[in-house]
C-alpha cells in the first residue's frame, strides 16, 4: 500500500472511487445520482473497480477494498474477544473507545485521531495523499480496543507509519493490547512499511512499559511538550523497526 499510485483509466471510474473512499460506505444509487453518471455506465465502472480489487459491495453498500485479513477469536481466562479489520460501521464505537481512553489524559495522539475521524465521518482511507487503517477488538460485538495506523503518502516518509493502540480500562490484562499491536505490525510489514512510531506523554508509564515490552525504543524526548492539568509534561517519542 505504501507509495502506491492509484490509476483508473477513466475519469468517471476515478470519481466513483474517490467518492466511496471519502465517505466510507455508500449506497450505489445515491452515489450514481450525486455523481450524475448514467446507470449503465455506473454499473460498468463499478464492475471494473470490483474486478480490479478497488471496491467491494456488502450489505447493499459500496466500500473501498482493503485486504487486511480475517477475524480472529481469542479466549483469555473468563473473556472471549475477537480482533478483526474495522468497518465503516465501527466508527462510532471506535470514537467512543478512544475518547474513553483519552479521558485518562495520557494519550493525546489518540485523542486527535478520534477528532479527525469523527470530523471526516470516514474511518478507513486509501488515496494518493494518505492511508489510514484500523483493527478493532470486540467483546460481544462491542468495540473495546483498537489499533490505528496512519501514513502520509509522501516519498520521503513512505516507509513509516504512525500507530496508536488502546484498550478500555476494564478489559486490560487479557492480552488484547498485545494482540492488537501484533495485528497492526503484521499489516504494516506486509504493506511495505519499515518503521512505526508514536508519541506519548512521559506520565503514561503504563503505555511506555507496554511498548518497551514489545521491543519499541525511545528515539527522543521533547521536554515540556504537553501541558496537562496545568503541568508541563515531556513527550516520549517511540519507534520500532519492522
Amino acid at each position: 500500500m505504501a507509495t502506491e499510485t492509484l490509476e483508473f483509466g477513466h475519469e468517471d471510474r476515478k470519481r466513483i472511487y474517490e467518492y466511496v473512499e471519502r465517505h466510507g460506505a455508500v449506497d450505489p444509487d445515491d452515489t450514481r445520482e450525486r455523481l450524475g453518471i448514467d446507470p449503465s455506465g455506473f454499473r460498468h465502472h463499478v464492475a471494473i473497480l470490483k474486478r480490479d480489487g478497488r471496491l467491494e459491495k456488502g450489505d447493499g453498500k459500496l466500500r473501498v477494498t482493503i485486504d487486511a485479513g480475517a477475524e480472529e477469536e481469542y479466549v483469555s481466562a473468563d473473556l472471549e474477544f475477537h480482533i478483526r479489520p474495522a468497518r465503516q460501521e465501527d466508527l462510532t464505537g471506535i470514537v467512543g473507545a478512544i475518547r474513553q481512553v483519552a479521558e485518562e489524559r495520557t494519550y493525546i495522539e489518540a485523542e486527535s485521531v478520534a477528532d479527525e475521524i469523527d470530523h471526516e465521518e470516514a474511518l478507513l482511507r486509501h488515496n494518493e495523499l494518505e492511508s489510514r487503517m484500523f483493527f478493532v477488538a470486540t467483546v460481544e460485538g462491542d468495540v473495546v480496543g483498537w489499533v490505528h495506523l496512519y501514513a502520509p503518502e509522501i516519498d520521503k516518509l513512505s516507509h513509516t507509519a504512525e500507530l496508536t493502540v488502546g484498550v478500555l480500562e476494564e478489559y486490560r490484562g487479557h492480552g488484547i493490547g498485545s494482540h492488537l499491536l501484533s495485528r497492526g505490525l503484521e499489516w504494516a510489514g506486509s504493506n511495505g512499511y519499515e518503521k512505526l512510531y508514536q508519541s506519548v506523554p512521559s506520565t503514561n508509564e503504563e503505555a511506555i512499559a507496554f511498548l518497551e515490552g514489545h521491543d519499541w525504543e525511545t528515539e527522543a524526548v521533547r521536554e515540556d511538550h504537553y501541558k496537562l492539568n496545568g503541568h508541563y509534561v515531556d513527550e516520549v517519542m517511540m519507534a520500532v523497526e519492522l
